[in-house]
């Protein structure tokens, strides 16, 4: 028998790796340009789910590998760019508030392209979410007045593919193992990575003299490591144990941890912005709690 407690330990350890993972981005980018981030980040990924995963690939079927290309561009390839160059101009945990976006998303493209019902609690539980999401990100423009929120939209973006990525895997990857799932994706992908981070700056010596490069690999690896490769295989898991809608939760509690390590980075933070923390917690809850 299953523990029906499990799909909620995965989404604890996800929001709290997740979470910590736009701190990982921001202080990557002291050493690096967006582009040479994103591109690292998707090839030490890659290498890394490809050796783990390389004897899954042979059973996945034929029929699969469209959507996983898809999959791959939609959940990692894209957003890996446009979180790193949104984190160029917002905070880190800004950029965290702004990805709570996905669950309202998921509900939205669920229902309209993929035909997957959602309950009225649902769609009240991710509004309440939403409302306390805009609360934040409102304070948080008010409290950084400086930042060039028109950046903002690489993450907004990025959650729109997000949200069609997990329907995707929900509707037409179901039956392929987590791990296939991810090391499929970087087979697509790991190359077109390469090919960018050739085209940048990063083999100069200027790049190799910067003081902070070190310090940069350094979080790019932990990024990789634990905030894409193991939290991936995580996520499709969670994926398939419960609903879109429920995986996307993730990205309601995200904020959080990434709010906690902003603190401790010098970024500002308000009694407002704890309440609305707090609300979206509640949207979490209502989103995912059963009909009585």
């Amino acid at each position: 028998m299953k523990n029906p407690n499990i799909k909620w330990i995965y989404l604890v350890i996800l929001s709290i790796i997740w979470g910590s993972s736009f701190i990982l981005i921001k202080k990557s980018l002291l050493g690096l340009n967006p582009y040479q981030l994103g591109a690292l980040r998707t090839i030490i990924t890659g290498l890394i789910l490809l050796v783990a995963g390389y004897k899954t690939l042979k059973n996945i079927p034929k029929s699969k590998w469209k959507w996983l290309l898809i999959s791959a561009l939609l959940g990692s390839f894209i957003p890996a760019f446009f979180f790193a160059i949104a984190e160029t101009e917002i905070d880190s945990a800004v950029a965290s508030i702004l990805n709570s976006l996905v669950p309202l998303n998921t509900i939205l493209l669920g229902f309209a392209v993929f035909r997957i019902a959602s309950t009225k609690r649902q769609v009240l539980g991710v509004i309440i979410g939403f409302i306390g999401t805009a609360i934040l990100i409102l304070k948080g423009a008010e409290l950084n007045p400086n930042q060039n929120y028109l950046y903002a939209g690489f993450v907004i973006a990025s959650t729109l593919m997000y949200a069609a990525n997990v329907n995707i895997i929900k509707r037409y990857l179901q039956d392929v193992k987590p791990l296939a799932i991810a090391a499929g994706n970087y087979v697509f992908i790991v190359i077109p990575a390469i090919i960018i981070l050739l085209f940048t700056d990063f083999f100069t010596s200027e790049r190799f003299n910067n003081p902070y490069l070190l310090s940069s690999l350094i979080y790019i690896t932990i990024l990789s490591v634990l905030g894409t490769a193991m939290a991936k295989v995580i996520f499709f898991k969670l994926v398939q144990i419960s609903t879109p809608v429920f995986a996307s939760s993730v990205t309601y509690i995200m904020p959080i941890v990434a709010l906690i390590w902003g603190i401790v980075d010098g970024e500002t933070f308000s009694l407002i912005q704890g309440l609305a923390a707090l609300l979206i917690l509640v949207g979490v809850y209502l989103s995912n709690k059963r009909k009585t």
